[in-house]
């Protein structure tokens, strides 16, 4: 069974007196252990099927099945209990907490989850740190860490409740080219050795490359699903 099947996904927006359909009838299944990219132009759509599969937002139309649970008929507590308990989320600005330091900061998600003692809490989050080489940094705080080590910690943050899927929008987009190969080689690490899926907006082709599979979104459609990164770079030049 694929871990993310969703089928004619349609989504609507309306701005004032205009509708956008941000998304236009979107089939596509992707399986667990995947590392896909999700590209296209700004308003192809790529982020508004990032936040449908990540349960931010709901479909207008269409059905959407994670690890077989209906994602469409669930409320927003529902959904935010399978965020907590599926995903982890990598933002393209880091969204940290300025005066709370990287381990207070990789610790928030766990306080969602009951049973969990203080010092448990504590040894997990260190532990995600570590692992993505910053167990030397666990008091800074964000104004005290680079750019690529904030964005260490946002990973380690989306780590902490042990999801089967890290989702990024833009997650090298403040980052300088040499800290962005870090981050995408940290990515592509823990697909392999994790076996975490991976799903990444960007519409940066060298981002995109890493990823062994892209799906290629114009004006809300998708127009390439392939593993070969040179057709979709064609489907991108021609969008």
């Amino acid at each position: 069974m694929p871990l993310i099947e969703i089928e004619d996904v349609c989504k609507s927006y309306q701005l004032e007196e205009v509708r956008v359909d941000a998304l236009r009838g979107v089939t596509l299944t992707i399986d667990r252990g995947e590392f896909v990219a999700l590209v296209g132009a700004s308003g192809s759509g790529k982020s508004t099927l990032m936040n449908t599969l990540g349960c931010l937002d709901r479909p207008t139309t269409g059905s959407y099945r994670l690890a077989g649970e209906n994602i469409v008929t669930m409320n927003r507590d529902q959904r935010a209990r399978i965020r907590n308990e599926q995903i982890g989320f990598v933002f393209q600005s880091f969204n940290l907490l300025n005066r709370t330091s990287a381990l207070e900061n990789v610790e928030l998600p766990l306080l969602y989850r009951s049973g969990l003692s203080r010092s448990r809490r504590r040894r997990t989050a260190t532990e995600m740190l570590e692992r993505v080489g910053l167990g030397d940094r666990l008091g800074h705080h964000p104004g005290q860490l680079s750019g690529g080590q904030q964005q260490r910690v946002a990973v380690a943050r989306a780590l902490v409740n042990q999801p089967s899927i890290l989702m990024g929008d833009e997650p090298t987009g403040n980052l300088d080219s040499r800290t962005s190969e870090e981050m995408i080689g940290l990515f592509g690490e823990l697909n392999e050795r994790d076996q975490i899926t991976v799903i990444l907006v960007t519409h940066d082709p060298d981002v995109a490359r890493t990823a062994k599979r892209q799906i290629v979104l114009r004006d809300g459609l998708v127009v390439c699903d392939t593993d070969d990164f040179e057709e979709a770079f064609a489907a991108m030049r021609h969008g």
